[in-house]
């Protein structure tokens, strides 16, 4: 059984269940300093309806695929890749700005939040869905994020699953730890070191997305025998194989899986996903490190009763 596939799924959703904690116990501390205990039931609310739309989100993602994959149109094997190449190119994109943006905004989450929270308490009627619609749009975008890595990376399979509920169990307790029983944690050098793993783990999107894309054409080449793929240790459209380890160190086999798993590790990999993966280094990682010193310390909202 391949447990080295929950690992990432592990680190991400932790990392993303962190920051929809931090959210969740800013709002909790905010209705309890405004007396407005009668609201909890919508935090609550909030939270288990954004978990389920994230999960559907990410079930019908995956039944899309399988239909593709089991699909008897022609153009089928095609659209399958393309499809998957997508879904890996928007998590790229969403895990990649979440990241950036919530590193520079760390320092005004607190007072944004309780910003947010004054304004709906001073409308009586809409003050419940305010504060349901906070709360559901701060889990449900880390839900999504961590719903489409999921299906990008992995498609189907329990163990990626489980690790995703492992981090949101270990996130939850996070959350009480600083709310509720006050413990004192290093927000910003948690955020900072896990940012790093995440920025490791999307890097491997960046890989798998070049290579669906090449898949597609490759299959788009033998429906229509047309003459684009050369043929040989080559891709199709990938250009020159820098290594291939196969038989060193498989992707499919431990060590090589858990590096695959969280560096994006391939046992066969090609000029355009060097050259990519480095870019995506220069880029998003120089965009991140610099955004490490615009940040200020993450302090946790008062305890929670």
């Amino acid at each position: 059984m391949n447990w080295s596939a929950a690992l990432p799924t592990f680190f991400i959703t932790l990392r993303e269940g962190v920051e929809a904690a931090l959210v969740v116990g800013i709002v909790f501390a905010c209705l309890q300093q405004a007396q407005q205990q009668k609201l909890h039931r919508w935090i609550y609310l909030g939270v288990i309806t954004a978990v389920i739309a994230s999960f559907v989100v990410g079930l019908i993602l995956n039944l899309s695929i399988q239909g593709l994959q089991t699909s008897d149109l022609l153009y089928a094997p095609v659209f399958k890749q393309l499809f998957e190449m997508g879904l890996g190119l928007i998590a790229i994109s969403m895990l990649s700005w979440m990241l950036i943006w919530m590193t520079k905004q760390a320092r005004f989450l607190k007072a944004e939040i309780q910003t947010s929270v004054n304004s709906a308490l001073n409308e009586d009627k809409k003050a419940a869905w305010a504060i349901f619609s906070l709360i559901f749009i701060a889990v449900f975008r880390e839900g999504l994020e961590t719903a489409l890595f999921i299906v990008a990376q992995f498609q189907s399979g329990f163990i990626p699953v489980l690790g995703a509920i492992g981090g949101l169990i270990v996130a939850v307790l996070i959350g009480m730890l600083l709310f509720k029983w006050s413990i004192r944690i290093n927000l910003s050098q948690f955020f900072q070191w896990m940012g790093i793993l995440l920025l490791t783990i999307v890097s491997g999107l960046v890989i798998s997305a070049l290579r669906h894309f090449d898949a597609a054409v490759t299959a788009f080449n033998q429906i229509n025998a047309l003459n684009i793929c050369q043929g040989g240790s080559n891709a199709c459209v990938l250009g020159w194989q820098i290594w291939d380890f196969s038989d060193i160190l498989p992707d499919k086999q431990f060590p090589g899986i858990l590096l695959k798993t969280l560096f994006g590790y391939n046992q066969k990999l090609y000029l355009a996903q060097a050259v990519a993966y480095i870019l995506f280094w220069i880029v998003i990682g120089g965009l991140y490190f610099r955004s490490l010193n615009q940040a200020a310390p993450l302090k946790p909202a008062s305890k929670v009763n």
